[in-house]
């Protein structure tokens, strides 16, 4: 892995306890994804992630360019073609205090290892968490920063119930997003989705929102409540680690009898038509060799 400077094994790598990602969730990241020796739409997330780091006022002194390079590094070190990545962009070591200019430089994490498809691949069973999303009234949906102990609590509630995991409702009760997932709706044919109000801008749902109009079928951005998905046809999730999941049941209520329904199939076999096809994508092992010291 890469840590502020140096690559390093991961049993090796060393931060401060005196960094603010640490001390109080200051920073930022994205969760990228490597199929067959491409990393598939490494610059969209880079983007995303120069936008978290603007949304929070995080000033890194490294390109966009410069990122993509050691992203691959930390791949091709690894010899990993299949693989999740991971960048970090903390607020940096400081001394304690929430006050941001204790903290004079940023630090930067690459790590990649290999990581199967978060939620599995058969249909999941769900419930809603009484745990609220609490943007954009607080923290902006759109930033994707390292605090997650909304979507963990409300994991630990799916976890008391016996399911995979949970749908989380923004303050207004309309759904919002999965625990690290956005949220599609099957109805009569047509494809619905949380509109960005409470929810992170995906690249996987942006993917799943082009594919669904490539295959001709309506797409609609809304608000959806959970009368909506009691009532689907179709539920299913998307994102970088679960890549597209079906939806088996919401709180006891069976969506397409427990199976995966046809459109969502569709979805999923062209998402990994796509992501295995090289489109989109930075190659891994075009510019350097392979180097087998360091992890």
């Amino acid at each position: 892995m890469f840590i502020n400077g140096a690559f390093v094994k991961g049993q090796d790598a060393r931060l401060p306890i005196w960094d603010h990602g640490l001390l109080y969730g200051d920073g930022v990241f994205e969760g990228i994804r490597a199929y067959a020796g491409h990393v598939f739409k490494l610059d969209d997330h880079l983007a995303r992630l120069v936008d978290s780091m603007r949304g929070v006022d995080i000033r890194l002194d490294v390109d966009s360019v410069a990122l993509r390079e050691l992203v691959c590094e930390v791949l091709r070190r690894n010899e990993l073609r299949d693989a999740h990545i991971r960048v970090i962009v903390t607020r940096g070591i400081g001394r304690p205090g929430l006050d941001p200019r204790n903290c004079t430089q940023p630090s930067l994490i690459v790590m990649a290892y290999p990581f199967p498809p978060l939620l599995g691949r058969e249909p999941i069973r769900m419930i809603s968490a009484s745990l609220r999303r609490k943007a954009p009234y607080a923290v902006d949906a759109r930033i994707k920063s390292l605090n997650y102990l909304d979507s963990i609590l409300a994991k630990l509630q799916a976890i008391a119930a016996g399911v995979d995991d949970a749908l989380m409702l923004d303050l207004d009760s309309r759904v919002a997003e999965a625990t690290g997932e956005n949220v599609f709706v099957v109805k009569n044919g047509v494809i619905s989705t949380p509109l960005l109000v409470a929810a992170l801008p995906g690249i996987t749902r942006a993917t799943v929102i082009d594919l669904a109009g490539d295959l001709g079928h309506a797409v609609q951005e809304r608000a959806l409540t959970l009368g909506d998905l009691y009532t689907a046809d179709e539920v299913f999730l998307t994102g970088t680690a679960a890549e597209v999941v079906p939806v088996a049941e919401i709180d006891g209520r069976v969506i397409q009898g427990g199976e995966t329904g046809p459109i969502t199939a569709e979805l999923i076999a062209d998402y990994q038509a796509l992501v295995t096809s090289g489109q989109f994508a930075t190659p891994i092992f075009a510019s350097r060799g392979r180097n087998r010291d360091d992890d």
